[in-house]
């Protein structure tokens, strides 16, 4: 069972595919999908994230979405612009029939850490663990965006 979490981002959308096999979870694979604002429109920047997520769900036929909740903070235009790329998202899983489950941050990192209070490193160290990697996954978004893929596996179960 492949699982992708997204942490959704116009600038830096995180992404992490997560294989269960027996039992064994295991990251197949985690990045980013950047797109720039001083070069590209906003249009042409939402058919980036958009052509990249669909190839994405297409090369690894994810069972499971794993989409972080909108967090609202005070910058309204970049709430905006993550709101159109959850937009895209869900309109790419929907094109492809695949559910999309959703988790507020503190919903995740109570399922990773066992606290919702749990800082972004101590975060970091978990997912290296649990996931069985050498080294913390960077950029942040990806490690985010696995976390969120992990956080739906532990829910499920």
């Amino acid at each position: 069972m492949i699982v992708i979490g997204i942490d959704p981002g116009l600038a830096r959308l995180g992404y992490g595919v997560i294989e269960v096999t027996n039992g064994e979870i295991r990251a197949v694979r985690y990045g980013c999908i950047e797109t720039s604002g001083k070069y590209l429109r906003t249009s042409e920047r939402l058919l980036k994230i958009y052509s990249e997520v669909e190839a994405l769900f297409e090369n690894y036929k994810p069972v499971y979405i794993s989409l972080e909740k909108l967090f609202f903070t005070r910058n309204v235009s970049s709430a905006m612009g993550v709101s159109e790329v959850r937009g895209i998202i869900l309109l790419a899983a929907e094109q492809q029939n695949i559910p999309v489950a959703e988790y507020t941050p503190n919903q995740v990192k109570q399922a990773i850490t066992g606290s919702g209070r749990a800082d972004k490193r101590q975060m970091q160290e978990m997912i290296k663990r649990l996931l069985r990697l050498t080294e913390i996954p960077t950029p942040d978004d990806a490690a985010d965006a696995l976390s969120i893929a992990l956080c739906h596996i532990h829910i499920m179960r």
